[in-house]
């Protein structure tokens, strides 16, 4: 039972710790971000395929993120989504 304990009590303090961590970092206005044209299913779609090159790119570079804030909402989501899955193969190569 002590060895439960000890790992929920490292658990407890390792989320905490990330927590307050998490709460210094640099944030930025969302009006900065937002251009006056949204991103739709298509623009998602495309970001989604080029995911994997933009993830790596943003490592190196401060001005290219791998998810456009200034989407439309759910259709975005979904190209992104589906972008990323014909990119990697999807569900098929999990059965």
């Amino acid at each position: 039972m002590k060895r439960y304990f000890n790992k929920f009590r490292f658990l407890l303090i390792a989320a905490v710790l990330i927590f307050v961590l998490t709460g210094c970092a640099q944030s930025i206005p969302v009006e900065n971000c937002v251009d006056t044209v949204s991103y739709g299913f298509f623009g998602g779609l495309w970001h989604g395929f080029i995911a994997p090159f933009s993830f790596v790119v943003s490592l190196f570079m401060d001005n290219v993120a791998l998810y456009a804030v200034n989407n439309n909402g759910g259709w975005y989501d979904f190209g992104f989504v589906l972008g990323a899955g014909i990119l990697f193969g999807g569900g098929g190569k999990a059965s």
